[in-house]
């Protein structure tokens, strides 16, 4: 396709192997019908592919012309140039090439002087389909052009060597600064890095930078390249450096009136940069709930800089009071005495070193992973202390522990 592609801007990549190119307009720039056809064999062979090429008016001529080895067809003459050609130089639907062996059609030429109507009346469509292919007659299916996919990278060849790391860092910043321009009129974000250094003596040398997290300012991604290469410095000078960066689409965020401002993005990916380079990717990022009932529960996740929508639901009433609860993380372990129903009736070492328990409510029994090694069970308790306290309190089911969850408000 690429190969293609350098010789005319107008390709359609139809199947494995086969490729249509609309060189109408090219013969100014590359020469005739002969040119044209030297020129996409040479393409061809640059890249190591031995093509056959055939040039006609219409696309199923010029398929067939490269199949059969003619070079080239005149406009107009697609149907008597294809006469010659053998029905087994091409593939054939499985009904369509038991009847043309039945009824003895050897080439194009008298599969095209059939009559229509009794190949629609045999065959049915695919029998019309076939009478067009002899002749050179395309289908009705619309061209649809290929273009390459955009190519997220800059470059820079040096005029001299540089075996120093600022005036590297100051090459490097442009090619950057270049590449996130693209990348932001693209509404796209990095999410890896590659950088690759030609050096002196004709060697190379490429390194993968990883992201904490997807971004597109040109500032942290030049922090984090620059911290990359003062902790592994390219052994030779460097004569011409390469940024490529391996692009995802950026998340789309609307603001919201009422909405404290984010912390100043620049600045924390400049952070996470530095954090990358200290600790290493697999150990920045965020953290994100698990799939699981079990209290504080979760897993690692990527960081995602842009500011997610605002979950926080406010539908009570005016005037409606909600008791905040301030968790304590670890939880702290007490020591309770249970009532003969199993209720709790005292605590020591919650707030106070020995209460009363006034009122409570519970208990709410919560389980999970029976099946494993880490199953966990815990009964909670939302108890008001006589020294005025509304805690939460939990009971391990497993060790048989009491913890004091939390604090009400």
């Amino acid at each position: 396709l690429d190969a293609c592609y350098g010789v005319s801007p107008r390709i359609e990549d139809v199947a494995p192997g086969l490729v249509h190119i609309d060189v109408a307009g090219l013969g100014r720039l590359v020469g005739d019908e002969g040119a044209i056809v030297e020129r996409l064999s040479r393409a061809g062979r640059a890249v190591g592919l031995p093509a056959r090429v055939g040039v006609a008016g219409t696309r199923t001529a010029a398929r067939i012309a490269a199949r059969a080895g003619l070079a080239s067809i005149a406009a107009g003459d697609e149907a008597q140039a294809l006469a010659a050609v053998p029905v087994s130089a091409l593939e054939w639907p499985e009904a369509i090439a038991h009847a043309l062996t039945r009824w003895g059609v050897a080439t194009l030429g008298e599969l095209a002087a059939l009559p229509r109507a009794g190949l629609s009346a045999r065959l049915g469509a695919p029998g019309l389909a076939a009478h067009d292919l002899a002749r050179g007659v395309d289908d009705p299916t619309p061209w649809r052009s290929w273009s390459p996919p955009p190519f997220w990278e800059e470059a820079q060849e040096l005029d001299w060597e540089i075996d120093a790391l600022g005036p590297l860092v100051a090459v490097l910043a442009r090619v950057v600064e270049r590449l996130t321009v693209r990348l932001s009129a693209a509404y796209l974000v990095a999410d890896a890095l590659e950088l690759r250094l030609a050096l002196a003596g004709g060697s190379h040398e490429a390194r993968t930078v990883a992201l904490a997290c997807p971004m597109d300012a040109p500032r942290p991604l030049l922090t984090l390249l620059e911290h990359d290469l003062a902790a592994r410095p390219p052994h030779a000078p460097v004569t011409a450096v390469a940024v490529q960066a391996r692009a995802i689409p950026r998340r789309a965020v609307g603001g919201e009136l009422g909405r404290s401002a984010p912390p100043a993005e620049r600045d924390l990916a400049t952070v996470l940069a530095r954090l990358v380079t200290l600790v290493g990717a697999e150990a920045v990022g965020a953290v994100a709930l698990a799939d699981s009932h079990r209290p504080d529960a979760f897993v690692p996740a990527r960081l995602e800089l842009e500011a997610g929508p605002d979950t926080r639901a406010d539908d009570r009433e005016a005037g409606d009071a909600v008791l905040a609860l301030r968790r304590l993380r670890p939880p702290r372990r007490v020591s309770v005495v249970t009532d003969g129903e199993r209720r709790p009736a005292n605590v020591c070492g919650a707030l106070a070193p020995e209460a009363r328990v006034v009122d409570c409510a519970g208990p709410w029994r919560v389980s999970g992973d029976w099946w494993d090694a880490g199953a966990w069970a815990r009964d909670e308790w939302d108890v008001a202390l006589s020294d005025g306290a509304v805690c939460r309190l939990a009971r391990d089911l497993i060790s048989g522990e009491w913890y004091l969850d939390g604090v009400y408000d």
